[in-house]
């Protein structure tokens, strides 16, 4: 029940999130969003981190820190930010149900990882419910500009590789630990993605000071800090795949903040859609239990 209740959790706060970095990407560029987002989570855990510090008897595993703080925070993010300069938000939560699929198969191909067929029907069913939910228009996606679809899918990529990567190299590093290393090294990513590109100013006149300041408090406190914390207890106390299925509700909480606040309908598809994506989530994460208790009992 905990890791339903995070991943629901979790699928609010990511859904809302595309609206931020929408705003954040208009008043800050690109990687000044990367920088912002990661900065403030960051600023976020870190008085945590320090508490915990002495209870961090073992040298921290700074390599695969490296890797997993480059490919889940700051690349995919300046890919994500540079996407929703090219298309809609609504497409760019949808482009991103990609992830537990890309998860899966660079698992199978790379990690060694044997999926079983629940898994694989989980992985396809929420795939599915995803195309309900686009009403099956696929040819739309492909009428918005190439370069907006092209970085979404590598940030999706990235995000696949990072789940599997953390799940083999990461199990004893603390999600507390884990989370805030990854901002901080996502921040160092975005701050030279700035220098490179000369993207220092802000252009506040965009959207104004108050909304600029809740887009960096949204999108960095609860986007990146809190969210990152739920992720990568998902990922530890489940499984890559399980986690990753957040990717499939995302568009949903998306339509569904699209409801509340700006009193969008919600039609027969997202009801639809919305089921099969549960069912979807069921199946991937009862295999994944029962392969824990097959670990467990060997």
């Amino acid at each position: 029940m905990k890791l339903y209740s995070a991943l629901i959790g979790l699928s609010l706060i990511w859904g809302f999130s595309f609206i931020f970095i929408k705003i954040l990407t208009e008043s800050a560029g690109v990687w000044g969003t990367v920088f912002l987002r990661c900065t403030a989570g960051s600023l976020l855990l870190l008085p945590f981190l320090l508490k915990k510090r002495k209870q961090i008897k073992r040298p921290l595993p700074w390599k695969h820190l490296v890797v997993v703080g480059l490919c889940n925070a700051g690349l995919p993010w300046g890919f994500i930010s540079l996407s929703e300069t090219q298309i809609n938000t609504s497409t760019a939560s949808v482009l991103n149900a990609l992830t537990p699929i890309f998860s899966a198969l660079i698992g199978f191909i790379f990690f060694s990882k044997h999926l079983g067929k629940k898994q694989w029907i989980g992985v396809i069913l929420g795939f599915a419910g995803i195309l309900v939910l686009m009403d099956f228009h696929i040819r739309s996606l492909l009428q918005e500009h190439f370069i907006g679809i092209g970085t979404m899918a590598v940030a999706t990529l990235l995000y696949g590789f990072a789940s599997q990567y953390t799940a083999k190299y990461l199990k004893e590093t603390g999600v507390l630990v884990t989370t805030a290393c990854s901002l901080i090294i996502g921040a160092i990513t975005g701050l030279i993605g700035m220098a490179l590109t000369g993207s220092f100013q802000l252009h506040l006149e965009e959207n104004g000071l108050g909304i600029f300041l809740l887009s960096v408090i949204g999108l960095g406190c609860l986007g990146s800090g809190t969210a990152h914390l739920l992720y990568y207890y998902l990922m530890k106390q489940g499984s890559p795949e399980f986690a990753t299925t957040v990717t499939y509700l995302i568009p949903v909480t998306a339509m569904i903040w699209a409801y509340c606040l700006m009193k969008e309908p919600i039609s027969s598809h997202l009801i639809i859609g919305l089921l099969i994506i549960f069912a979807g989530i069921y199946f991937t994460s009862k295999s994944s239990q029962v392969k824990k208790v097959n670990n467990i009992s060997s």
